[in-house]
C-alpha cells in the first residue's frame, strides 16, 4: 500500500473513531465536564504512550501552547454541548469550523476573500439558523450556543496548529489533552461520578480510541494525505454520528434542525472542493 492510500485509509477510521463520541457522551450519566476531563485524561496518557513508543519529543512553546488551548477549549465545548442540545446539532454546528476559519484569516491576517467565500458563509448562515430555531422550539438553544463555540475553537486550532512545524502537532494535542483535564478536573470531584462497568467502559472507549487513537491516526494521516481528501473523508464523523446516537439511544433531530444541518454539511464540502478555483475579491 502507497503511503497516501495508507494515510487515506488512517483519516477514514479516524473519522470514524470521532464519530463514535456523540453516543457515548449521551450513554454516561455524568456531568459533561466531567466526561471532558476524564476523556482528555486518557486520551492524554494514550498519546503520551504512542510518542514514547516512537521516541518523539514533546515540543512547548508559544505555538504548542496556544493551539494546546484551542484545542482544549474545543474539546470541553464540544463534550458539555453533546450534554445539551441532540448529537446531530452538536456535530453539525461545530462542522462549521472552515467558515469560522475563513473568517479570521480575513479579519486578522488580511487575506483577501472570494466570491465562493461570501456565498459559502452567508449559506452556512443560514442553515445555522435553522439549527438555532429549531433549538429554541425544543430547548437545545444553550447547548447549539456551545456548539458553536466549538467550532469557533477548533477554527483557532486548525489556524494555530497550522503554524506550528514537525512534532509540534501532536505536542498541541497532548498538551490540548492535559489542558482539558486540568481545567475540567474539580467537576470530577464536585459531581463525584458513578463508576459502574459500563460507565467505566464508556469511558474508555472515548479516551483511548475516539480520541486518543482516533488524534494519533490523523497526525500520522495527516503527513501524506492532501488536506482536501482529509476534509472531505472528514465529512464521515458529522454523518455517522447522529446515526449512532438514533441507532442506540433514539435520539433524532428535529425536521427544521435537520435541514439546517445537511446544508451545513453540504455547503462546507462542495467550498472544500470548488473553493479554491475563483478570483479572490480585494478584502
Amino acid at each position: 500500500m502507497s503511503n497516501k492510500n495508507k494515510s487515506i485509509l488512517e483519516m477514514a477510521i479516524c473519522a470514524t473513531l470521532w464519530s463514535i463520541a456523540g453516543i457515548f457522551i449521551k450513554l454516561l450519566p455524568w456531568n459533561g465536564f466531567a466526561v471532558a476531563s476524564l476523556r482528555s485524561l486518557i486520551a492524554g496518557i494514550t498519546i503520551a504512550i504512542y510518542m514514547a513508543i516512537r521516541h518523539i519529543p514533546i515540543v512547548v512553546n508559544k505555538k504548542t501552547l496556544l493551539g494546546a488551548f484551542f484545542a482544549g477549549m474545543t474539546f470541553i465545548c464540544f463534550v458539555v454541548s453533546n450534554k445539551l442540545t441532540t448529537a446531530a446539532n452538536a456535530i453539525v454546528l461545530q462542522f462549521t469550523s472552515p467558515v469560522f476559519v475563513l473568517i479570521y484569516s480575513a479579519l486578522f491576517f488580511k487575506q483577501k476573500i472570494k466570491a465562493t467565500d461570501i456565498v459559502t458563509v452567508l449559506i452556512t448562515l443560514v442553515g445555522i439558523t435553522l439549527c438555532f430555531l429549531d433549538g429554541m422550539q425544543s430547548g437545545y438553544f444553550l447547548g447549539n450556543v456551545i456548539s458553536v463555540m466549538a467550532g469557533m475553537f477548533m477554527a483557532g486550532m486548525f489556524v494555530a496548529v497550522g503554524n506550528v512545524e514537525g512534532n509540534g502537532k501532536i505536542s498541541s494535542a497532548l498538551l490540548g489533552q492535559f489542558f482539558t483535564a486540568i481545567v475540567t478536573m474539580p467537576w470530577v470531584f464536585v459531581t463525584k461520578p458513578e463508576f459502574t462497568t459500563a460507565s467505566v467502559s464508556y469511558i474508555l472507549i472515548l479516551g483511548v480510541f475516539q480520541l486518543g487513537i482516533a488524534y494519533i491516526l490523523y497526525t500520522e494521516s495527516a503527513k501524506y494525505c492532501p488536506p482536501l481528501a482529509c476534509c472531505l473523508i472528514g465529512v464521515i464523523e458529522p454523518l455517522l454520528n447522529p446515526v449512532w446516537v438514533m441507532i442506540f439511544d433514539g435520539e433524532t433531530p428535529g425536521m427544521i434542525s435537520l435541514c439546517g444541518g445537511i446544508i451545513v454539511i453540504v455547503t462546507v464540502t462542495l467550498w472544500c472542493i470548488f473553493g479554491n478555483r475563483e478570483k479572490p475579491v480585494e478584502s
